[in-house]
């Protein structure tokens, strides 16, 4: 049987994108093998730096902590919503949601938007609507995941139209969500062959709102 590994993951450097106000990343040189035998990097960064997931404490803290989610919540077979063409800062409504949506799925949706990754034009993302994010809960989805900054819409400087309420219905739900994925136009060429796709989304081991994730798709024939 053969099995194709996909990296859904974008690399961590220094002054890489983040969500406007969160920390910046900076990655420096801590110790060299020049001068003290060994090369090891000192990391500043934020939980929710790069491709990572959100526990429901990451809006709430009477929800769920990361370190209290089981790991059942971080894989399982993926099924991949096609919302890609949109123009920016479109809402997705529920109509792109696919069949076989279950509990134990995790949904993921494509916008396409990971080809501006590096841009000004990511933080124009488009965004599931309240309504999309009622659907995928009603259909037992407890994992989701998108190829953009954020499942909520990224307001531009100066528009004060924030709301984290598409968050707010899925860690309502105790659902996780990953975010700056990358490469699912990949797993949409797979899912139309008829390939069967598993995701893991396990982040690292820290405690609290979220942390960053090496998001892995494995592909079978």
């Amino acid at each position: 049987m053969a099995v194709e590994l996909v990296d859904l993951s974008v690399p961590i450097l220094s002054g890489m994108p983040v969500y406007p106000g969160d920390p910046e990343v900076v990655v420096t040189p801590a110790l060299t093998v020049t001068n003290s035998g060994v090369n090891v990097r000192r990391l500043h960064l934020g939980s929710q730096t790069g491709t990572h997931v959100d526990a429901p404490y990451h809006v709430d803290d009477a929800l769920p902590r990361l370190e209290h989610l089981p790991l059942e919540r971080f894989t399982g077979p993926a099924v991949v919503a096609d919302a890609r063409g949109l123009p920016p800062r479109t809402p997705i409504g529920p109509e792109v949601l696919p069949g076989g949506l279950e509990p134990g799925t995790v949904l993921l949706i494509a916008t396409g938007w990971s080809r501006h990754w590096g841009t000004d034009a990511y933080l124009a993302h488009p965004y599931p609507t309240v309504e999309t994010a009622e659907a995928i809960v009603a259909a037992g989805v407890r994992t989701v995941g998108i190829d953009a900054l954020s499942v909520d819409r990224t307001p531009p400087p100066g528009d004060d139209a924030f709301s984290l309420d598409v968050h707010r219905v899925l860690c309502g739900a105790q659902a996780v969500i990953a975010e700056n994925l990358t490469a699912l136009d990949r797993l949409l060429d797979a899912q139309a062959a008829g390939r069967p796709v598993e995701v893991s989304l396990f982040p690292l081991r820290l405690e609290g709102d979220g942390a960053p994730t090496r998001a892995i798709a494995k592909i079978t024939a």
